[in-house]
């Protein structure tokens, strides 16, 4: 079993890679890898302490992962006291991020109208708990009319979309297009999905469509495309072949020649300009300490 360290280390990796793919199944994956049932508690304080000092895509990110792993991986108990742990917390988290308070009572306040803590959560804390304040601003925000509509979108709007319902139009487009080869039209709709954080899931699927129609030559001028018309950013295309990357011996059982086609796109989508300056290929070996 591993130490609370090593599984905070884990977690922090899995929740960052969380941030960037939206993909909740990731980590219910690592999770269920790591084995560490007694640990689930930290889930919640290291996911919502994560999301402090970013924005409101990756604290709304955030709030729908606690639901989604409610209640299984995440217990009743789990949950209660993962922030009871947070609340504990506050004062060394305030040091960083002076706003911790406030926002982790939004927190709470949208896991009670989410149904992942109790309300009896919020009447059980004494006067004298470090996170008093959090649990006033928290009973606050559920006191307001039409509190539950007003919760589920306190983080803002978002992308107004499921991550489910992106990954449906980004595999349409992508077929559409590979039928068409109208550039223009697939650009548009990339435009239209207005989800520029989340382009790195359009390359990732993208190589995985090419591979099984073999239209590898199709895609790489399609991201070359989006690349030059800066609608598609270099960043965006590294981080979704190393996702890729990942999952290539999954995708080898189905299409065999999967490596050499994954090196094969690699060095076209290079020769077209897509990739930033400092790109090393997650195919690469390391490189050892004599060598550097």
């Amino acid at each position: 079993m591993l130490t609370l360290t090593e599984f905070k280390i884990q977690l922090d990796e899995a929740i960052k890679e969380y941030f960037d793919s939206a993909d909740v199944t990731e980590v219910i994956q690592s999770l269920s890898d790591m084995r560490c049932l007694a640990y689930h508690p930290h889930v919640v304080k290291r996911a919502v302490s994560l999301s402090l000092d970013k924005g409101p895509r990756e604290r709304e990110l955030i709030s729908r992962l606690l639901t989604e792993l409610h209640p299984d991986p995440l217990t009743d108990a789990n949950l209660s006291t993962g922030f009871e742990l947070l609340l504990n917390s506050l004062d060394d988290l305030s040091i960083d991020i002076p706003d911790a308070r406030p926002i982790v009572g939004c927190f709470l306040a949208r896991a009670v109208v989410d149904e992942v803590v109790p309300p009896a959560f919020l009447s059980n804390a004494n006067n004298t708990h470090p996170g008093e304040l959090v649990i006033e601003k928290a009973v606050g925000l559920l006191s307001r009319e039409h509190c539950n509509a007003r919760l589920e979108r306190i983080w803002g709007p978002g992308d107004g979309r499921p991550v489910a319902e992106l990954k449906t139009v980004m595999d349409q487009l992508l077929k559409e297009y590979l039928q068409s080869r109208e550039l223009d039209e697939a650009a548009r709709c990339v435009r239209e999905m207005n989800a520029p954080h989340f382009h790195h899931e359009l390359v990732k699927r993208g190589i995985r469509i090419c591979m099984e129609m073999g239209e590898l030559d199709a895609m790489a001028a399609l991201f070359s495309f989006l690349v030059k018309n800066a609608i598609l950013s270099e960043h965006q295309v590294a981080k979704g072949i190393s996702r890729l990357y990942k999952v290539l011996g999954d995708i080898t059982l189905d299409v065999p020649s999967a490596p050499s086609l994954f090196t094969e796109f690699e060095a076209m989508i290079r020769d077209g300009g897509c990739f930033p300056p400092s790109y090393v290929s997650p195919a690469a070996p390391p490189v050892s300490p004599e060598e550097e």
